[in-house]
């Protein structure tokens, strides 16, 4: 397994590049890397190749990075999470996942693909959305607290569910003596794990904050055990060690090495995942596409991709209606939660190696994640001038200082008038 320096120098310079162009036209550089492994790669044209030590390089990419997404992720604020964000990932979960499903089954699919391809289109990028949400300058209002918490929990649901996935998978069986199988080895696996972040993390913590030999560079070493200690227990438990890694990110926080070096830590560790090897994993990503979609299944293409997002934007509108928010809202919401991003692709290509899925479902979700994400910041600034014009573009200081009154009826107008005596009112 020999690694060509010549072809890693390429492929860091093509990602770099890539991300950089990508960055500057307001989209996530995840996006540009994909682009680029495509065009540049085997599919396109063939200037830069694959390998066993590259692929290497790439999973601990992918592992570093969902240590990364699970320290960036407070476990409170799932608990904490809003009634409205809890809706919006539920809808923005469920209605592309059932579509989607059925759309596999009708073109002839197995039930383990069509769920996998299911939970790809549930996803959504929380990346994607903070980049975006600060471009626009909607960090402050209603709609990008919900899309965050809805982002936060429906990526936390797909990777659990995806797990239950590989466990059947590894079983080879849906009777139910497999699936208590899977479910018991899950539990354990989640009992465990809380356990040690829970009660053993905190004390390696304390110890590490009395003793002065530990410098940053020590505590990084102690993420990369702990990582890969979780994976390696994931796998153990038959699940893919992505998730282990994203469940030791969850621990590793301020509890353990303290508020100011944890945030030290996490650029470390986003330097080293993000900045590094993860932009290999979504460079050599690009190269098991196959344009071959385009000719021999555009119809399935042109139905996920459409499903997916048309299932995305509506369910989270229809399930955001209890809210009282207003179904435009709902609508944007969805809109800038309809794009997919790293978590999907590594979802993919996961699926793709371990054969629960062919390189024609890979290109498709591909495909999907790149139009998808495509197309948030257009959608998004749309529906966002769109509350704008008719005054339902919600602030977070005017949430909690005043009344929001959705519509401009004569009910409404009437009722504004009335609480106008008592209260502010928008």
């Amino acid at each position: 397994m020999e690694l060509s320096i010549l072809n890693l120098l390429l492929v860091l310079i093509v990602a770099w590049v890539a991300g950089r162009v990508a960055s500057r036209f307001g989209y996530p550089s995840v996006l540009g890397e994909l682009l680029a492994g495509i065009a540049l790669g085997p599919p396109l044209l063939g200037l830069l190749e694959g390998g066993a030590a590259l692929n290497v390089l790439a999973e601990v990419g992918i592992l570093l990075m969902m240590v990364y997404i699970g320290m960036e992720i407070d476990p409170r604020s799932l608990g904490k999470a809003s009634k409205a964000g809890l809706l919006a990932a539920v809808g923005g979960f469920v209605t592309p996942f059932v579509l989607c499903y059925f759309l596999v089954i009708a073109f002839g699919g197995d039930t383990l693909a069509a769920i996998f391809v299911g939970v790809a289109a549930g996803v959504t990028s929380l990346a994607t959305k903070s980049r975006i949400l600060v471009d626009l300058q909607l960090l402050d209002t209603r709609i990008a607290y919900v899309m965050m918490a809805g982002a936060l929990i429906a990526d936390t649901v797909s990777l659990v569910i995806f797990a239950a996935i590989l466990g059947v998978a590894e079983t080879d069986t849906f009777d139910a003596a497999g699936l208590l199988i899977v479910a018991a080895k899950a539990i354990a696996f989640f009992a465990v794990a809380a356990l040690v972040g829970i009660k053993g993390f905190p004390w390696v913590g304390r110890f590490l904050q009395s003793s002065r030999t530990f410098g940053r560079t020590s505590n990084f070493m102690l993420i990369l055990i702990a990582a890969l200690a979780y994976a390696e227990m994931a796998h153990l438990a038959g699940m893919h060690g992505i998730l282990g890694a994203f469940v030791a990110g969850l621990f590793l926080r301020e509890g353990v090495f303290g508020k100011a070096r944890a945030h030290e830590l996490m650029g470390v560790v986003r330097d080293a995942s993000i900045g590094f090897l993860a932009p290999i994993f979504f460079v050599t990503a690009g190269f098991a596409v196959s344009l071959d979609v385009f000719r021999t299944d555009l119809a399935l293409l042109v139905g996920v991709v459409g499903l997916a997002s048309i299932g995305k934007i509506v369910g989270t509108a229809l399930f955001y209606l209890p809210t009282g928010h207003g179904w435009r809202e709902g609508l944007t919401i969805g809109a800038g939660m309809n794009g997919r991003g790293a978590v999907e692709i590594i979802i993919a290509q996961i699926g793709l190696t371990m054969g629960l899925i062919t390189q024609e479902v890979f290109s498709i979700l591909v495909f999907m994640a790149i139009f998808t994400t495509a197309t948030v910041p257009v959608f998004l600034k749309w529906g966002t001038e769109w509350l704008r014009r008719r005054g339902e573009l919600v602030r977070t200081d005017d949430e909690r200082s005043g009344v929001l009154i959705i519509g401009g009826g004569s009910v409404a107008r009437a009722t504004g008038r009335l609480l106008a005596r008592s209260q502010p009112v928008t």
